[in-house]
């Protein structure tokens, strides 16, 4: 399988197509990411666990939209499984990326992965390696919402109360783009009442993702008090769904919320 991303970004580097490929890599023991500008470094690319490509797990995205923001010229491939894939469309989407200047080489994940993520689209549009795997429904948003409301509200306050604030969620979200984060608001700062106000924090980022997540789950990997986050996020995306028909990264496509804030 790495054998065929290798020779796409070879081909890529050495046409100039791309002046930069946005992978992964394995060093002094460890996997991580990667800026190969020569071919003849590719020989040390890494898919993560040769058992199971793609389960290394980074937001290359947003190193990419640093890499972009600081070399505006320049053409960069990027690897892509299926949530980085709409990762990179969302960032199109918000006028973010330059859609012509980016090459996504695409890596399907086996079916392990995929039902150990619930992923429901686990594989780009048109991958360079791996087979496209059956998608594997969601199933902690039904099971949520099948309590009370009361009950939920309990729920999601025992899990805020755990929060300490520590910004993991937003700094590996990779379409969190804003160079100023409402987050960091004075109003929502309180640094002397930790954990922070119940539940102004999150819903406030929760409101923020409609129309932008991507459903990758990097957040609640992140997250040091395990706050189910992505249960959070997928409701905001099935309200989305529900009432625009929008299915934020799957394609290049703005937001409903982006077309109505610009009228």
């Amino acid at each position: 399988m790495i054998e065929q991303v290798q020779q796409k970004v070879r081909e890529l580097l050495e046409a100039g197509t791309i002046q930069g490929f946005l992978g992964l890599r394995e060093q002094n023991g460890h996997i991580g990411p990667y800026l190969f500008q020569d071919p003849e470094d590719l020989e040390g690319m890494s898919l993560g666990d040769r058992e199971r490509p793609g389960d290394t797990r980074y937001p290359l995205s947003k190193l990419l939209l640093t890499l972009a923001r600081n070399y505006p010229q320049a053409s960069l491939g990027i690897l892509v499984r299926g949530c980085d894939e709409r990762a990179v469309n969302a960032l199109v989407a918000w006028n973010q990326l330059d859609q012509d200047k980016v090459v996504p080489v695409g890596l399907a994940c086996p079916q392990e992965l995929a039902e150990e993520c619930e992923c429901e689209r686990p594989y780009p549009e048109d991958p360079v390696a791996g087979k496209k795997t059956e998608p594997v429904a969601f199933a902690s948003v039904a099971r949520l919402q099948e309590l009370e409301p009361s009950e939920r509200m309990r729920y999601w306050l025992r899990e805020f109360d755990k929060c300490v604030k520590c910004y993991g969620c937003r700094d590996i979200c990779p379409v969190c783009f804003c160079r100023e984060c409402s987050l960091e608001d004075q109003h929502l700062i309180r640094t002397h009442n930790l954990p922070p106000e119940n539940p102004v924090f999150h819903l406030t980022r929760a409101v923020h993702m409609a129309g932008r997540c991507i459903d990758c789950g990097l957040c609640e990997q992140a997250c040091p008090a395990e706050i189910p986050l992505r249960i959070l996020y997928k409701k905001v995306g099935q309200i989305m769904e529900e009432e625009f028909s929008y299915h934020s990264g799957e394609t290049t496509q703005k937001s409903p919320l982006q077309i109505a804030d610009n009228q």
